[in-house]
């Protein structure tokens, strides 16, 4: 396994192999290596190449090629190979008894794999994965529309600081799950609603580096138009931050974001996976 020294090397390779995300792929690499503490995980260089490989916190027996690089000067001499099956040796001595390439939230680099890496699919499906699911990104443009629409009485909103990000966080945990907890406590960006006291909703951005999500808001406050508010709160600091545009990750509602902001379905990633028994 690699260690914390070796990460700006791994990341200089990640952003010469990585075309589409040549500006953030030192930090992905940092964000997969600083995953939540209960998460089994390794990095594994060879000349010019490294793989990171994780386990399921929900469910242990399935693990994930999180990112797999090899420098475009040692592409083609079979390190993508050699290292694919050193991290599904290191899956199956960690008891997984499928590999899959998808994402491990709440630390992930991606869905799956993005189609325009014809070669990373090539790579996966000539190793015996078996594409199994579609996801997409939507990409809002920035900066988003200037006007914020006026909120009901009793409804305030704020941006998270210090002081109260645990206290949100303890809510995205208690509303939806842990995992997306995880990714509120280290967004870079974290904007929420409160309604009469309470907080009612939330939105975040830079928990995967450069992407917007996850959002939501409780079933008392839903037909209030928060999550909107939220959303153009966020993407108006992604531009703040230099951004052009803001990719939505994962998504599930496109009407919502579509409307909201004028995002368009725009990066999609297949997800594969392989059993390793």
């Amino acid at each position: 396994m690699i260690t914390a020294a070796q990460l700006p090397a791994l990341g200089e390779i990640a952003r010469a192999a990585l075309t589409l995300d040549a500006d953030e792929a030192p930090a992905l690499v940092a964000r997969l290596a600083a995953p939540p503490q209960t998460r089994r995980w390794t990095a594994l260089a060879t000349e010019g190449g490294f793989v990171m490989a994780s386990l399921a916190e929900r469910d242990p027996t399935v693990g994930h090629i999180d990112l797999l690089a090899v420098h475009p000067a040692h592409q083609g001499k079979g390190r993508g190979r050699e290292l694919l099956r050193a991290a599904e040796e290191w899956l199956r001595a960690e008891g997984a008894t499928q590999a899959r390439f998808a994402g491990n939230p709440p630390a992930y680099a991606w869905p799956g794999i993005d189609v325009r890496y014809t070669a990373a699919a090539c790579l996966a499906e000539s190793a015996g994965y078996e594409r199994y699911h579609v996801a997409w990104n939507m990409t809002a443009p920035l900066p988003p529309p200037a006007e914020e629409p006026p909120v009901r009485q009793g409804v305030t909103l704020h941006k998270a600081g210090d002081q109260d990000r645990r206290e949100v966080a303890a809510f995205v945990e208690k509303e939806w799950n842990e995992r997306w907890a995880w990714e509120a406590s280290t967004a870079t960006g974290l904007h929420y609603a409160r309604l009469d006291g309470q907080i009612v909703a939330f939105a975040a951005w830079g928990a995967r580096p450069g992407w917007f999500g996850p959002m939501g808001t409780s079933p008392a406050a839903r037909g209030l138009g928060l999550g909107g508010v939220l959303l153009r709160r966020c993407l108006a600091e992604q531009h703040a931050a230099g951004l052009s545009e803001a990719q939505i990750g994962w998504v599930g509602p496109l009407r919502f974001y579509s409307r909201a902001v004028g995002a368009r379905a725009e990066r999609v990633f297949w997800l594969y996976r392989r059993d390793l028994r």
